[in-house]
């Protein structure tokens, strides 16, 4: 009977322990509140927390911070073009940074953007990629420094 009482607490740490989707990740990096409110007023956290796998090119809050309010304000309000620019920001699949090649890399929303190389630094659109390979059980997030927006 010991035994039973021990490994019932046991197996039950076990099953909290859960790795974490991209959605979560965002969350707990703490950099992320304004990518985080975006995906919620888009509806996307149900995809982003989906199996994927997703390569999440994240915007910091200070990237967000860039955008002047009102045109923060309105894009946040705006559903369809809110998804349009957030969609823009994912690959499908998980590329990590030493498989990142420079060239043409079409996203989730339908249009692709230019990654490139210049001393050392990986742009993506006119981004600079600053922090790669955050990994997450659905994908994998960099963090870029500017919003970018779809042609």
């Amino acid at each position: 009977m010991k035994r039973f009482f021990l490994a019932v607490p046991f197996a039950l740490a076990l099953g909290s322990v859960q790795a974490a989707d991209i959605v979560d990740t965002a969350k707990s990096a703490g950099s992320f509140n304004t990518l985080v409110t975006a995906v919620q007023a888009a509806g996307l956290v149900d995809t982003l927390k989906g199996p994927g796998p997703f390569t999440v090119f994240a915007p910091t809050d200070a990237a967000f911070a860039k955008i002047p309010k009102a045109k923060l304000d309105a894009l946040l309000k705006d559903k369809a073009a809110l998804t349009k620019v957030l969609t823009y920001h994912v690959v499908p699949g998980k590329v990590m940074a030493a498989d990142v090649k420079p060239g043409m890399v079409k996203t989730v929303e339908g249009n692709a953007f230019k990654v490139s190389t210049s001393d050392g630094k990986v742009m993506v659109d006119k981004a600079t990629v600053t922090k790669t390979d955050i990994a997450a059980d659905n994908g994998v997030i960099h963090v870029i420094d500017t919003v970018i927006m779809p042609k």
